[in-house]
């Protein structure tokens, strides 16, 4: 990258930045053009070289925290997408430990970032990144555990809405619980005393089933 370059990309980094900052404090709609220039430090053409409008930088703010989040996984990420068609069922358990504590130790890290997404669902693009991963992600497991078609988006509701519910109290307390207690929170509450995961207590099949 050469300098203009970097030039460029920093500047819409501060944009980015200052689009969070005010979010804290009010909703997109209330959210001007000087306003977000001031704060950012930048000058109106400036903005109008990088977006159109400002649902554009919304937009791309979205994105930044969905990148953000899912790097924490890296290559396990990747690896993860490739094998769901392939991988042993109890490798496609996501409650656990392994899983659960990047996800964690990223809200706890970006607090402020997560706070301002929480907050605002509908402006950053909560639903599209949600369905996303389940068209990429949580739709294949299911089918790997012969959910019914039509039972898949209310299965990965209740899972999601659960944990979220759960994000939103811990941050609510400036996450002062240690990740290790918050993971064992969630656990407990989808598998209770320690019971092993069985999706298919839920009616699903299992693959050695018959369909």
């Amino acid at each position: 990258m050469n300098r203009s370059e970097s030039r460029y990309f920093n500047t819409a980094a501060r944009m980015d930045e200052a689009m969070i900052e005010l979010l804290e404090k009010k909703s997109f709609e209330y959210i001007t053009v000087k306003e977000l220039c001031q704060k950012a430090g930048v000058n109106r053409s400036t903005f109008y070289l990088h977006y159109e409008t400002m649902a554009d930088l919304l937009n791309e703010c979205a994105e930044y925290i969905t990148r953000k989040c899912f790097g924490r996984y890296g290559k396990a990420y990747a690896d993860m997408s490739r094998q769901l068609s392939s991988a042993d069922l109890k490798e496609l358990i996501f409650i656990t430990p392994d899983y659960l504590r990047p996800y964690f130790e990223f809200v706890k890290e970006n607090r402020r970032l997560m706070r301002v997404t929480l907050s605002h669902p509908a402006a950053l693009n909560a639903e599209k990144t949600f369905d996303s991963m389940f068209q990429n992600i949580f739709s294949p497991v299911l089918g790997r555990f012969r959910f019914r078609e039509e039972d898949k988006p209310y299965i990965i509701r209740f899972y999601l809405s659960g944990i979220i519910a759960i994000v939103a109290e811990w941050i609510k307390d400036d996450c002062r619980m240690p990740v290790d207690r918050i993971i064992g929170l969630c656990m407990q509450c989808i598998l209770p005393d320690g019971a092993e995961p069985r999706l298919s207590r839920f009616g699903a099949q299992t693959e050695e089933q018959p369909t």
